[in-house]
């Protein structure tokens, strides 16, 4: 997706180009949109639907899914990380009828309830009152198969993480398998060379900037203590998963 790091704040745009460009970036301002599937336990999971063709600036995800062999009849669980439209633009068909017929829909309470407040989108910018919209129409498309959990476990290997900040109920997912751990998080970064670099760097898009910069460092901290290998719907062309290392020259690193 062709954005800006003007997105950013904290840090001078100039020292964010040449991040960009040690990190081997050519696109600088790029941002990619992951989703990720799972797939076992004769269990068919995703978490996030991408964009959809909101804009005309994503879609790819169907057929993504066609190449792996997945029709999307087969998914029976969507996780969501959280309700910005590049995250559940996917979630609704042209007719603005369910996209995953036979899914059922996880998504943490404070972000139903912040989409759902006539009162706190008052005071809140003309875009994020515009994805009110998409957020109120896919929730009722979904309603009958919707849940609303907090920390909790999804099964007996998948357990949502509250990482709150980027917007009220952000929430990432914490995998095991035999001795692997991976955290797919969200959007604890958009551009993570940066933001892995100088965690201090927010984002426009983030409902809480502060609360979101105390996030981002507790749970980086956390997944370098613990060894665990992390993915994000913002990670660059080149890593979709990798380890965070921590260096004593340019902070943080995310290694593929």
């Amino acid at each position: 997706m062709n954005a800006s790091l003007g997105l950013l704040s904290g840090i001078e745009q100039t020292t964010a180009e040449t991040i960009q460009a040690q990190s081997g970036i050519t696109a600088a301002g790029d941002i990619h949109i992951y989703s990720y599937l799972i797939r076992g336990e004769g269990r068919t999971i995703l978490i996030d639907s991408g964009m959809g063709a909101i804009n005309h600036i994503g879609g790819e995800l169907p057929g993504n899914l066609l190449a792996l062999g997945v029709a999307r009849e087969s998914i029976d669980t969507v996780l969501l990380t959280h309700g910005h439209p590049d995250h559940i633009g996917g979630l609704l068909d042209s007719a603005g009828q369910p996209a995953y017929v036979n899914a059922q829909l996880y998504l943490h309470p404070a972000e139903a309830a912040f989409w759902l407040d006539d009162q706190q989108l008052k005071a809140t910018n003309e875009r994020t009152q515009r994805n009110a919209l998409l957020v109120r129409r896919t929730l009722d498309a979904y309603r009958p198969s919707l849940h609303l959990i907090e920390q909790a476990d999804i099964n007996a290997n998948i357990r949502a993480i509250s990482l709150p900040g980027h917007t009220p109920g952000h929430t990432g997912y914490l995998i095991h398998s035999g001795d692997e751990r991976l955290l797919i998080w969200g959007d604890i970064v958009h551009y993570p060379h940066i933001q892995l670099a100088r965690p201090e760097v927010s984002i426009s898009f983030d409902h809480d900037p502060v609360l979101a910069e105390t996030t981002r460092k507790t749970i980086v901290e956390q997944v370098v203590r613990d060894h665990t290998k992390v993915a994000g719907m913002h990670f660059g062309k080149s890593a979709a998963f990798g380890h965070i290392e921590c260096d004593a020259t340019t902070g943080y690193l995310l290694r593929a």
